[in-house]
Formats: C-alpha cells, sequence, structure tokens
C-alpha cells in the first residue's frame, strides 16, 4: 500500500446525507452553488465573513448584532462579530429537545459506568452554577479544576461558562508544580479538586497533591472537593465544600450572555519548556468553529455516541464535549485504553456501540504493533469512522484499520492544535479517503506549505501557514499586556501569517499530509525530512519498541544525526544493523543516524508526545531544567540517559 492510494470512497447514500451535503444545498439555495469540497474550501477562505455569517445563520444561532462579520483582517487583532452576543454553554444543550436523552455516557477502566441525561446534567449545572454566583463568582473570574476525566468536570464547565467566568482545568496525573506553574498565571477565584483516580490497575491518591494545589494558590477563596468513588466526602477537612453540598440546592440553568469574543476557557501550551503560554479562547470563535468541526468535518448527529480518548490537560477534551453541540452523547473513558489489555479500549467501544471513535495516532500503531483484530469483538455495524489525532498516522495504520477494524468505516485523522483548539486539516465525509493523507483543508482555515522563500507550494513539503484569520484562533495571552508573547509565538517568522511549526504537504487534489513539527525536522545535506518518516521505518523494525530522533546544527554548520532507541530483549548490534538497512532501503543513505544509543525509555509528555525539541536543546548542552519541565513529562526519569549521553557528544565550545 502506497502513500496516496484510495483506501475507501464515500457510499452515494452517506454523501447525500452528510451534513455538509445539507449545508451546500442550503448554500445553494442562497445562489450560491459549488460542485465539490475544494470550491467550498476556497469560497470559506476567500470570503470569510460570508461563510462565517452563513455558519451563523445556518444553525440559527441568537445574538447576532448588526456590525460586520470581521472588522479586520489583521492577524493578530482580527475582530470578529464585535457587538454579538453569546453564550457557548447554552448552545451546548440547545439541540436536545426532550431532558430524558443520554447526554454522556462515562466509564473507567475498572468497569465502572454511569449514564447522564439531559436533564440531570442541566439540573447538576443549574445547582452548581448557583454555588458559585452566590460565592460572587461571575464574568471573567476564574475557575480551575484539577479533574479526571469525569462526568462532574462537564458538569463543572457548563456551570462555569453558563456564568461568564472562565474555565480551566488541568489533569490530576500532572505533578502539583506543574499545576501551580499554569493556575498561578490565571489567579482563579475557586478550586475544584480529586481525591485521586485509577490507572493500569492503581489507585493514585491526589488528597495531598490537592490540599497543597490550593495552599499554593493565594487567590483561591473557595475550594470544592470531588470524592471519586464517591465514598468519602469529607478528604478535603472543614471549609471545603463537598460535590454532593456543591450541587445539593436545585436551581434552573441560566445562561448569561457574553460578547463574542469574551474569553471561554483557557488552555495551555505543552510546558515542556519554559513557563507554559495560558492560551485564551473566546466564547464566540469556539463556539462557530466547533459547529463547523463537529457537524461538517466530523459529520456529528443526535444518533452517534462520540468519543476520543483523551484527559482533561489535552484539548482533545474540549472538543468531545462540543460535540454535544451536535446534539450526540459524549462518550468519557478514564484510565489506561490498554488495561487489563491491549484490546480494552476495543472491547469497551464495541460493547457500548460507540459510532465516532477517536484517539491517538499512537494509540493505533501501537494496536497494529499487538496485531489486534478489534473487528471480532463485536459486528462494529455502529461503527461510522475511526479518528486519530496527536501524531501522523502512518499509510500501515491506515491499512491495519481497514484490515483489521473495519473495511467500509471511514478514517478521519485530523491535525490542529491546542492553540486553536481546533482542527486545521482533517476529515469530510463526501471525500475519498487515501492511504496516509488527511482529507482536507478545514473549511474556514487558509492553510498554505510556505517553502523557504515564504511562498505557498503545492505537492511539497513547506512550514504549515495560515493567512487569513480564524475566529478560534487565541484572543490573546493571558498576562501578555502588550501582545509580545503572542506575536512572538506565532507570527515572528511571517509577519502578518500565522505560523504553526509543523511540516505539511498540500496535495493538488487538496488533501494533506503532517510530517511533523519544522522545529525538529531532519535536515541531511540539504534533504528536509520529517521526524515521523523516520520513526515510521525504524520503529517497524523487529525489536524496536519506540524511539526518538534528534538532528543537531552545530555552529559551523556541522550535522550531527543521533536515533535513540528502546528494545526489546533483542541484540542491540543486531537491532542497529538492521535499522541501518531499513533507513537505507526505505529512505536514503544520507539519513542514517550518526549514532544509534540503547536507551531505557524515550522521553515524553504526559499526552504522549516525544520530547524532540527539549532533546535536542539538552543534546546541544542547554540545561536539563532550562530545557523541560519534568513535572509535565510522564517519565522524567528518561531524561538521565541522554544527559550522560549529551556529555560524550558536545564540543566544549557548544555548551552553555
Amino acid at each position: 500500500m502506497s502513500e496516496g492510494d484510495i483506501l475507501w470512497r464515500p457510499s452515494p447514500e452517506l454523501v447525500k446525507r452528510a451534513n455538509i451535503t445539507r449545508f451546500m444545498d442550503w448554500l445553494g439555495q442562497e445562489g450560491r452553488v459549488f460542485d465539490n469540497y475544494e470550491q467550498l474550501w476556497q469560497w470559506s477562505t476567500d470570503s470569510l465573513e460570508q461563510f462565517w455569517d452563513s455558519i451563523w445563520r445556518y444553525f440559527a444561532l441568537p445574538g447576532r448584532g448588526t456590525a460586520p462579520v470581521l472588522e479586520s483582517r489583521q492577524m493578530p487583532g482580527a475582530v470578529w462579530f464585535h457587538d454579538s452576543m453569546v453564550n457557548y454553554a447554552a448552545a451546548l444543550l440547545r439541540p436536545y429537545a426532550t431532558p430524558d436523552r443520554e447526554a454522556i455516557l462515562w466509564a473507567n477502566e475498572a468497569g465502572a459506568r454511569r449514564s447522564m441525561t439531559v436533564g440531570e446534567l442541566s439540573a447538576e449545572a443549574g445547582a452548581l452554577a448557583q454555588t458559585l454566583k452566590n460565592w460572587g463568582v461571575g464574568p471573567g473570574d476564574r475557575v480551575a479544576a484539577y479533574l479526571p476525566n469525569i462526568p462532574q468536570t462537564v458538569v463543572a464547565f457548563i456551570a462555569v461558562a453558563s456564568l461568564g467566568a472562565v474555565w480551566s482545568v488541568c489533569s490530576p496525573d500532572f505533578g502539583v508544580p506543574s499545576v501551580v506553574d499554569r493556575f498561578q498565571q490565571i489567579a482563579p477565584k475557586v478550586l475544584l479538586v480529586v481525591d485521586g483516580y485509577p490507572y493500569h490497575g492503581r489507585w493514585y491518591d491526589r488528597a495531598s497533591e490537592s490540599r497543597s494545589l490550593r495552599d499554593s494558590l493565594n487567590s483561591v477563596e473557595h475550594t470544592i472537593a470531588v470524592s471519586y468513588q464517591g465514598s468519602d466526602e469529607g478528604w478535603m477537612g472543614p471549609g471545603v465544600l463537598s460535590w454532593s453540598q456543591a450541587v445539593q440546592n436545585p436551581h434552573p440553568l441560566a445562561f448569561r450572555e457574553v460578547p463574542f469574543a469574551h474569553p471561554l476557557w483557557i488552555l495551555y501550551s505543552s510546558g515542556t519548556t519554559g513557563l507554559p503560554k495560558p492560551i485564551v479562547h473566546s466564547h464566540g470563535g469556539m463556539l462557530l468553529s466547533h459547529l463547523v468541526n463537529g457537524s461538517f468535518h466530523l459529520d456529528l448527529t443526535p444518533q452517534d455516541r462520540f468519543f476520543w480518548y483523551s484527559t482533561t490537560g489535552w484539548m482533545m477534551w474540549n472538543v468531545v464535549v462540543s460535540g454535544l453541540l451536535a446534539g450526540s452523547t459524549i462518550a468519557l473513558y478514564d484510565g489506561n485504553p490498554a488495561y487489563p489489555g491491549p484490546d480494552a479500549l476495543w472491547r469497551w467501544a464495541a460493547k457500548e456501540d460507540i459510532t465516532i471513535f477517536g484517539t491517538s495516532a499512537a494509540f493505533l500503531h501501537n494496536s497494529m504493533k499487538a496485531q489486534i483484530e478489534p473487528k471480532k469483538f463485536g459486528d462494529w455495524s455502529q461503527l461510522r469512522a475511526v479518528a486519530s489525532t496527536g501524531s501522523p498516522l502512518t499509510p500501515e495504520g491506515y491499512e491495519w484499520i481497514y484490515g483489521a477494524v473495519k473495511p467500509d468505516v471511514w478514517l478521519a485523522p485530523a491535525s490542529g492544535g491546542t492553540d486553536i483548539c481546533a482542527a486545521f486539516v482533517g476529515g469530510c465525509p463526501i471525500l475519498p479517503v487515501r492511504s496516509g493523507e488527511m482529507q482536507c483543508r478545514a473549511l474556514g482555515a487558509k492553510v498554505e506549505a510556505y517553502d523557504a522563500n515564504g511562498l505557498p507550494v503545492i505537492d511539497a513539503t513547506g512550514e504549515l501557514v495560515v493567512t487569513e484569520p480564524m475566529p478560534s484562533m487565541p484572543i490573546y495571552l493571558w498576562g501578555d499586556v502588550d501582545g509580545s508573547r503572542y506575536r512572538s509565538s506565532y507570527f515572528d517568522m511571517y509577519p502578518g501569517v500565522w505560523r504553526h511549526g509543523d511540516w505539511i504537504r498540500i496535495t493538488s487534489y487538496g488533501s494533506a499530509v503532517i510530517y511533523g513539527r519544522s522545529d525538529s525536522t531532519i535536515n541531511r545535506y540539504g534533504v528536509r525530512m520529517g521526524s515521523s518518516d523516520i520513526y515510521r521505518v525504524v520503529e517497524a523494525v523487529p525489536g524496536v519498541k519506540d524511539s526518538l530522533v534528534v538532528d543537531l546544527e552545530y555552529r559551523g554548520g556541522r550535522s550531527f544525526m543521533a536515533l535513540f532507541i528502546k528494545i526489546d530483549d533483542t541484540e542491540a548490534d543486531k537491532v542497529r544493523q538492521a535499522i541501518r538497512e531499513a533507513i537505507k532501503i526505505r529512505l536514503s543513505p544520507r539519513h542514517l543516524p550518526d549514532d544509534i544509543v540503547v536507551v531505557p525509555d524515550i522521553p515524553k509528555t504526559l499526552n504522549g508526545k516525544k520530547l524532540e525539541v527539549p532533546i535536542r536543546r539538552i543534546l546541544q548542552g542547554v540545561q536539563v531544567d532550562a530545557a523541560v519541565s519534568a513535572d509535565a513529562m510522564a517519565n522524567p526519569d528518561s531524561l538521565d540517559a541522554f544527559v550522560t549521553y549529551a556529555q560524550t557528544l558536545i564540543p566544549p565550545s557548544e555548551k552553555g
């Protein structure tokens, strides 16, 4: 199977009933006729004002003002719908006609399960919102949560957003210093904490961490304690409200309308280097972007059970919650997806009739390596789509889905970022699926590939840039008074153009391939290659469990490429030789590593991403504390081997 080979085509019936087809038909009634998706995308990015206005009208959103849709296309600084009033939380519950519809399906690795109706969700959120209101929480106040992927987290978010307050959450697998680094910047008024969570068959107690977090945040006036298992309501001690106390007094859920650009939530950069960026998104920007993403690129309907494996610390949790905008039941899973076995999540999804199964590319690759055959766990008749993100899905991963999961499923990988809490490129139910490629650029996202001269290219790898504003771009970074940090993060390389930091290739027929981070690209003798290309070859070698590649460019232009591998009990020299042969055959001799180093583990973030850039800095002589935050890592002890290796590698003149 080669990259670009067509693996799936939508049936005429699927095309006819797709949400995006209905949207195109509606536009046609207004005199805007498009023959295909590419024409629709071109209009959506050339005519931003008309496109985003059509989204507002198509979904019959209330609160539209009379001001222009977009008063300036300048980036940063674009102003959208400046006199329109919205509330994201109100839109989440608007599609539901009856209170007994299932809104949330939740399960964890231990087999616990809960189903929550719209009525129950609304009632709990209303009661919690009133408690917060009694404490003086209102528009602009920050409410921070140290909570896992449980229904209470969704309830709390809706309650906070309904008041116009600002939400921020960190997963309890984050260490306290890492959470303090985030929350201290935003000075929350209220803090929600949990006593622990299960993972890989073990209970992780977080009572002490929660107390330490509260004591470290001087701005916190009130704390709400959630008992994961519901057995110890008073675990935080006196002066702290338990969850059941916080939601015990019934009160109708009401929604405060706020301006389009009012802050909704604060997300954070990965936190692997320096102080994490507190990224602020708006009610209106997220609402419009998530309506487009959910309805048109994921094709969500009220009949769907929408799932994406995520922790609360990843933007995909926000995307899952956005499934409520389409009236879908959102499915939450808390715990290790590979416990008690590598097939656990697949078995659960089959049992629960999940219709849209979202996960990371790493999970799919691991399932493939474990030779799992999910098609044996049920008939999967309900499964409409498999989606992935987080890192590039290889052509082998595509082939495995169609062979081991379901031959007629719609495979819809996407790529976006915490920075916009949305997708730049992703799926489209009316387009074919091609091996190794994402189907399209997202509507309203003017994504281009820039060459070394800053010019757009097709069928060639370049920098992923966005040349027109998107409503989902951050309204600002918290505490960045003059906007300098915002500009330096996204607009320094190409003034007025968003540079995301990924390598992308856009094909002549509109699909896209992501090749990894552009700041960790392999550049050997003038030939650039994404690190994902290396991993695809190396991790297919028998005996290799994981890998990380770093291309060092020392002063004077000298290049040194180191490949780090985690292996099983196979003899290391045999694995090294097999890797060299595989790279020579499947890539090129010029991309052979200068050194292949066996390490105990590959350093990763809490979200499972390889720490390419921080390791590159360590190997260039940067002190560990300046290169990476250990609290934001899943396995900080893994750094030791790289620090030791750096001392043997770096010339004294290069250290600093």
